[in-house]
């Protein structure tokens, strides 16, 4: 019986120690992405398929304007309600230190209509990962933030909670209880006793110390 337990104890301990480091990628990948200059986006529409599909999260990179050639996929701002979109640029076209990107979308027939002005420009893509998209917009808005985040405790407990029951119990499965160490008894030795002496006080209490001077004989 023992055998057993010990063997769901050892499966259960690696179960959770996979969960627990995929939790953290995951969470490397959507939040510790920002702290090296990168910001995330969910791809919602198939113009820039197959490079980028629906559900694909793209790290995006801000790019000096000189800096983006023709062929870069761009992030921009596409009106004042600061939507955003992703496609390729396939024209470039300086102007007064100003840039003004002509852009496609990868399954679009078409070019754009307008171009993107520089200062439109979010950044460059770098790289995405697949369906990734879906789990990001899932944690960020209720009901799926309420769930990972009761998800996050309830895993954090079950990883835990068995070393913690565990610390309680020695090796063979018995409650571990803390015993009083043994008595020394020290044998007993023979002191000289000396009698306490009245010291003289002064007015203000402090000890008065006199020093007494040897007989004269």
């Amino acid at each position: 019986m023992s055998e057993n337990k010990s063997a769901i104890s050892k499966v259960w301990s690696v179960a959770s120690t996979v969960l627990v480091v995929i939790v953290v990628l995951v969470a490397v990948f959507l939040m510790g992405s920002r702290i090296m200059g990168y910001r995330v986006f969910t791809v919602i529409s198939g113009s820039m398929e197959p490079a980028y599909s629906v559900g694909d999260l793209i790290y995006v990179k801000n790019t000096e304007p000189k800096e983006i050639k023709v062929g870069d996929a761009i992030t921009y701002v596409m009106n004042e309600n600061l939507v955003v979109s992703t496609h390729r640029v396939v024209k470039i076209e300086q102007k007064n230190g100003e840039f003004m990107f002509y852009t496609k979308g990868d399954a679009n027939k078409d070019a754009d209509k307008s171009p993107v002005h520089n200062k439109n420009v979010v950044g460059v893509v770098k790289f995405s990962i697949p369906y990734l998209g879906y789990v990001s917009d899932w944690v960020q808005n209720p009901p799926g933030m309420y769930i990972a985040i009761v998800l996050g405790v309830a895993l954090i407990v079950a990883v835990f909670l068995p070393d913690i029951i565990k610390g309680g119990r020695d090796k063979d499965g018995k409650k571990h209880t803390a015993e009083a160490e043994p008595i020394v008894e020290i044998p007993f030795e023979e002191t000289a006793v000396v009698e306490n002496e009245s010291v003289p006080q002064t007015s203000e209490g402090d000890v008065k110390i006199s020093e007494e001077k040897p007989k004269e004989e």
